[in-house]
């Protein structure tokens, strides 16, 4: 069936007569007002197809109904039915030259990005691959959310900006304390490690965002939890994020506390180096020698984490929240000098 009616305009046109000839200019009318050139026309059982070339961009488009300008209603592809223009068939053929090398130019990079690609995402699933428990049903990320919404227009939305792995789990229940412990393993979201209510969404309704943790909906950091149901398709997902180590901010395993080395009253705390740094703007850190005063930091309820990042380097330490700085400078001070 080769015609379409137009239920605004109240108009039908028949798709299998042809409106324009090749070298006809016409343009985009209601959107961006582009203007094409006609550089062939061809026909197949659904009616004629126009293929055009954007005279600014030189970019390839196809129409299937081209209407006469003088009958113009909504956005669409239209010809001067009182005016028409022609470009010389010697113009209309650089362009579409031109156009080729563009496309080609177009496909040459897509597939060199294609290529780059798959050989990180290689490298990333060679990564992932063993930092996996073997009993993870469930995956701890972080992302970063770009906003997108224009209220001007009531749309919202967000694009991912960044995605880091921060811990895996041996249950799928949404739990906030756990997606807090993770937050303290990556600088850009341990601020979300300090409770704060505001910080725990619960859209578990049609078109929500499920449980996530975060300070805005549409942009910054959002921890969430995504269970692990098929472990291949998994790493596949994620081989490609994890082809940047820097994304893979995974708890390294802790000593047991029963046989972890206990610190002794006559231990000379003053060899130890510590220091107390300002993590995050919500956040400090304790580095240094801390394990024969672990229980001591233990105590002051920090979280120790294995792979901390600071000034470009990955650095064991206890974070702690930066209301508790005075505290944990107190208690220190009775041990060594900071």
């Amino acid at each position: 069936m080769t015609k379409v009616h137009l239920l605004g305009a109240n108009r039908s046109y028949d798709r299998s007569v042809q409106t324009v000839s090749v070298n006809q200019v016409v343009m985009l009318e209601g959107y961006n007002y582009d203007s094409y050139v006609v550089y062939e026309v061809s026909r197949n059982e659904w009616g004629i197809t126009y293929h055009l070339i954007n005279l600014q961009t030189h970019e390839f488009h196809t129409s299937d109904l081209i209407r006469p300008l003088s009958e113009k209603f909504g956005i669409g592809i239209y010809y001067d039915n009182t005016n028409p223009k022609f470009l010389d068939p010697l113009e209309t053929a650089v362009l579409l030259t031109e156009a080729k090398e563009k496309k080609a130019e177009a496909e040459r990079k897509a597939e060199e990005e294609r290529e780059e690609y798959e050989r990180i995402a290689k490298i990333g699933a060679e990564r992932l691959r063993p930092l996996i428990p073997t009993d993870a049903k469930a995956v701890i990320i972080g992302t970063l959310r770009v906003n997108e919404c224009d209220s001007y227009t009531d749309y919202y939305d967000y694009s991912i900006g960044r995605t880091v792995i921060l811990g895996f789990s041996k249950h799928t229940r949404n739990l906030f304390s756990e997606m807090r412990k993770c937050a303290a393993n990556f600088e850009e979201t341990a601020y979300l490690a300090e409770y704060n209510a505001d910080y725990e969404h619960r859209e578990n309704y049609s078109m929500g965002d499920g449980m996530y943790l975060g300070e805005h909906k549409y942009s910054g950091w959002t921890i969430e939890k995504e269970p692990i149901y098929d472990l291949e398709k998994f790493i596949e997902r994620y081989a490609h994020t994890a082809g940047n180590e820097a994304n893979l901010c995974i708890k390294a395993p802790q000593p047991d506390s029963d046989t972890a080395e206990q610190p002794t009253a006559t231990a000379d705390l003053s060899m130890f180096n510590l220091e107390i740094v300002e993590y995050s703007e919500k956040a400090i850190v304790v580095f240094g020698d801390t394990k024969p005063i672990k229980n001591v930091l233990k105590d002051l309820n920090g979280l120790f984490r294995a792979n901390l990042t600071y000034k470009g380097e990955r650095r064991a330490g206890w974070i702690y929240s930066k209301k508790q700085e005075t505290k944990v400078r107190e208690a220190l001070a009775t041990c060594i000098h900071v």
